[in-house]
């Protein structure tokens, strides 16, 4: 375990969730009563905010993972990838409940379906001591609902910007999207607010200093403060949409403990969700920094 004068310089603390991916590339989606084979089986760690973590650390960034693996081989897998990628481990919290697992269908077009399976609930408060950290980021997934509010309350006065990673709607980012300093929500997430994106984009902007709208290959939409705009997305070849989100918000957080502009923080963003794309499954999709600046100084 990482000693704990080593949080004393963590760029981008991530908060929330850690599972153990199994992906399969199938030629499609199965449907009732089919039984097919998988051309491919990638097994690897994930997770919303596990994902942003291996990011920002594979992005040259100190990262901190906080959240629960179980005492199992899934969690314990988990953790020794953590360890290979230099994220800090030392908020883990471990138990007897299983590691939560996600099988992903992935087709040959790069769409997905996803089921999950868990038995662990939410840490409680209190959990995990975060007094011995302070980060330049908080990345949040919303997995952690009272270790979220519990951390937001513990920095509310230090400054330290924080990220909510709202891909779908659940408790938590219902419950955190207006008490952190940018919000970064899918376009599903978004349309079940609102009828339209661009209603949805002002409605959010009444809660959240900074918003950002993903959009998938279409790129993204934002509003901060009284300044809208958009942005294309980076032209790759895509091949798994999978966890490209959590790279986005990975590299943003990134981006943002790096003191980048706004503009430059969201082409930074993009550039890893894009080349995300081009891999099969989320842990493997992340970027090598080498990679990323490769696409993110191509002019947009």
């Amino acid at each position: 375990m990482p000693s704990l004068q080593s949080l004393a310089d963590i760029d981008v603390l991530c908060l929330g969730y850690a599972c153990h991916d199994l992906v399969f590339s199938v030629a499609h989606h199965p449907h009732t009563d089919e039984k097919m084979t998988a051309s491919h089986l990638i097994n690897c760690g994930g997770g919303p905010a596990a994902n942003a973590a291996v990011m920002v650390a594979k992005l040259g960034l100190k990262s901190a993972f906080a959240g629960y693996l179980g005492n199992d081989l899934q969690g314990e897998s988990h953790l020794q990838e953590f360890i290979y990628y230099h994220v800090d481990t030392t908020l883990i919290k471990r138990g007897e409940f299983a590691t939560p697992i996600s099988a992903i269908l992935v087709k040959p077009n790069g769409d997905r379906a996803l089921i999950n399976y868990q038995e662990t609930q939410a840490l409680t408060a209190n959990s995990i001591d975060f007094s011995i950290i302070s980060p330049k980021v908080v990345l949040l997934d919303g997995h952690q609902l009272q270790l979220s509010l519990e951390i937001l309350e513990q920095i509310a006065d230090k400054k330290i910007p924080t990220v909510l990673d709202a891909g779908s709607v659940h408790e938590g980012s219902l419950a955190l999207m207006d008490k952190v300093d940018y919000l970064i929500c899918s376009e599903k997430f978004a349309l079940q607010h609102s009828k339209t994106l661009d209603k949805a984009l002002k409605k959010f902007s009444k809660i959240s200093p900074a918003v950002v709208i993903t959009l998938g290959s279409r790129g993204l939409i934002w509003r901060r403060g009284l300044t809208t705009g958009s942005l294309a997305a980076y032209e790759v070849k895509a091949i798994d949409s999978t966890g490209a989100g959590d790279a986005f918000h990975g590299a943003f957080s990134a981006a943002l403990a790096l003191n980048k502009e706004w503009l430059e923080c969201l082409r930074y963003a993009s550039a890893a969700g894009a080349l995300c794309t081009t891999k099969v499954g989320a842990r493997l999709g992340l970027a090598t920094k080498e990679a990323h600046q490769g696409l993110f100084s191509k002019i947009k």
